[in-house]
């Protein structure tokens, strides 16, 4: 299903998750992030997540890793507000994220699917949108940072090009790399990353890896990786299998105890070459 049409639904299912009476804004956040002992089901009887334990220091880059299934995507679900945990504590700054007004924590968030949605309009208008009053100035600066001015001032409209409905006028990477200046334009503490590259050619992720590395810089991230090539540099990597994170630590600590992810990264290796 195209992420697109993943939004759309999102979007028109019942709003199930109301703020508490009590709930406050959350004011601006440094990005620490801590999963508490935290455990989740979408059904009673069917666990998701089983006691997960995770703590993430502001500007830390912090990668998911596991089979399809393992509970990635239930993660970043929950640090967004889109389920409540059912055992544990899930903060930010200290903040419950069920103590907090929605708009409030969403607002200090930036998602980036692995399929960006863009709509029918300009570049200038889709990179807008994550901060509408911005000025075309800082459009620019916005698209500059992450590598997109170079492609952009290329084309005959420029910043003005019709994309099309979801980008049909443009490549794969042009697309993902706009959805990247949009999320710089909005400026987020917490970027949460649906692995950007998994769907784009070797050279393509070159260019897309370096306008990543621009868009986590000083911000606390999660990235759900494919491609483990493109998580070395990760501050920590968690492996998850079946709702449980069995191994933990940097690429290189995690290579030298042999186990999930030296046999998923070995793997990925010997498939490329």
């Amino acid at each position: 299903m195209a992420s697109s049409e993943r939004l759309f639904r999102l979007l028109d299912m019942p709003q199930d998750l109301t703020d508490a009476p009590e709930a406050v804004d959350l004011p601006p956040i440094a990005g620490r992030v801590i999963f508490d002992d935290v455990s989740f089901a979408y059904k009673d009887d069917e666990p998701v997540l089983s006691h997960i334990s995770l703590r993430a220091e502001p500007g830390q880059r912090i990668a998911l890793v596991g089979e399809t299934g393992a509970g990635k995507s239930t993660i970043i679900r929950l640090i967004a507000r889109f389920f409540d945990i059912n055992e544990g504590a899930l903060t930010i700054d200290g903040y419950d994220v069920r103590q907090v007004t929605q708009a409030s924590l969403r607002s200090q968030l930036g998602i980036v699917l692995q399929d960006p949605f863009l709509f029918a309009g300009t570049i200038a208008d889709n990179i807008r949108y994550g901060k509408l009053e911005a000025t075309q100035a800082e459009i620019v600066v916005a698209a500059k940072a992450v590598g997109a001015h170079d492609f952009i001032s290329k084309l005959p409209d420029g910043y003005q090009t019709d994309v099309g409905e979801n980008g049909v006028n443009l490549s794969v990477g042009q697309r993902q790399i706009i959805s990247f200046a949009r999320a710089l334009l909005a400026d987020p503490r917490i970027l949460i990353l649906d692995e950007a590259t998994s769907s784009v050619d070797t050279t393509t992720e070159k260019i897309i890896q370096q306008a990543l590395d621009t868009l986590m810089e000083g911000r606390t991230s999660f990235v759900i990786a494919h491609r483990l090539s493109t998580i070395v540099n990760a501050d920590m990597i968690a492996v998850l299998a079946n709702g449980r994170i069995i191994e933990r630590g940097t690429h290189e600590e995690l290579l030298a105890k042999r186990g999930r992810y030296f046999n998923l990264y070995t793997m990925q290796w010997a498939q490329a070459n």
